[in-house]
């Protein structure tokens, strides 16, 4: 019988982000290596500036658990990894750092410096880099599928008792790509709860770190006299945003997040974009290319579909392309 090299769990290394901290664990748990150890790099100057630049001493210059991993000595070094998912800028400067010390290492997002210094990226369609060690996909990696769902669904079962059509509804904040203002936000909130009063049903909603918080009051005055369940900030308790997307039956999503709008298309259910017109370079790139694919409602608060939603899952596949590629066996 032919030897079968066994692949140890991946590491992740991040900047402790949430959002590249989903996107890395994302795919080290669809690689199916066993649970992933995750590390959250401190860096510091010049690296924390330079990054992903390679400068010499790289092996301490982001934080002590990293230096442990990285170190040359055997005698002061941790487990050596023997494959690295990492994600962002501070990232892709430590996995060049393993790289040199022998680890497989896997790039998530563009490192705006040439792809020979990893084994593998992983970028956007619409960050248009390419090259033979350069994985594509539409939108951003994520956990949403249909077990994720599910456990959604079980973790927050209370949702059943609301009334449908039940409306996620997803808020981020303004950014350079999509520089929307309050107060059109709020018209969107006014707009959504009218829909929601002639038509009925509820509404299940979210906000972010990057949520104005003047808008969190705006939403719940919007929504006050509609069934809801709104999570604005750490006073709520646990985010629902599992049980948000598990129980919904159409979404709802500002314009400024490509991490937000691809969890959203990952369901089974109809979205829309708020504010789609203020997107910007690659978000609104990334809505064009999501409504060629017919993931997106064509008109507002139109909630009309045909035939069958195809969900927006690239994790899996992009997953066993690196499988492929690094020959880790099934």
């Amino acid at each position: 019988m032919p030897y079968v090299k066994r692949w140890s769990p991946p590491w992740t290394i991040t900047d402790g982000r949430a959002g590249n901290v989903r996107q890395a664990v994302a795919l080290a748990t669809a690689l199916k290596l066993g649970a992933h150890r995750p590390l959250v790099l401190t860096p510091r100057a010049p690296w924390r500036w330079l990054a992903p630049r390679w400068l010499p001493g790289a092996a301490n210059g982001y934080g002590e658990a990293f230096a442990a991993l990285a170190a040359e000595a055997p005698e002061l070094a941790a487990e050596a990894p023997e494959l690295a998912v990492g994600c962002g800028r501070q990232a892709a400067g430590a996995l060049r750092e393993l790289r040199r010390r022998g680890t497989k290492v896997v790039q998530i997002l563009d490192p705006r410096l040439g792809p020979r210094h990893w084994d593998l990226l992983v970028v956007p369609e619409h960050d248009r880099l390419r090259g033979s060690n350069v994985l594509t996909l539409l939108g951003s990696l994520n956990p949403v599928n249909d077990d994720w769902l599910a456990c959604g669904r079980a973790a927050f079962a209370a949702f059943s008792a609301l009334p449908g059509p039940r409306t996620a509804l997803l808020v981020g904040g303004p950014t350079p790509h999509a520089p929307w203002h309050e107060p059109d936000m709020v018209q969107v909130f006014q707009q959504l709860a009218s829909q929601l009063r002639a038509e009925g049903g509820s509404l299940l909603a979210t906000t972010s770190r990057r949520t104005p918080p003047a808008l969190v009051g705006a939403l719940r005055s919007a929504f006050a006299d509609v069934p809801n369940v709104i999570w604005g900030d750490g006073g709520d308790g646990v985010n629902p945003y599992a049980g948000l997307l598990g129980w919904a039956n159409r979404v709802v999503v500002s314009p400024d997040s490509v991490n937000l709008l691809s969890e959203a298309c990952a369901t089974r259910m109809p979205v829309a974009v708020a504010l789609a017109e203020q997107a910007q370079g690659r978000l609104a790139h990334f809505q064009h290319a999501l409504r060629e694919r017919g993931r997106l409602q064509a008109r507002w608060l139109d909630w009309q579909t045909q035939g069958r939603i195809e969900p927006l899952r690239e994790t899996t596949r992009v997953a066993e392309d690196v499988r492929a590629r690094l020959g880790i066996q099934a």
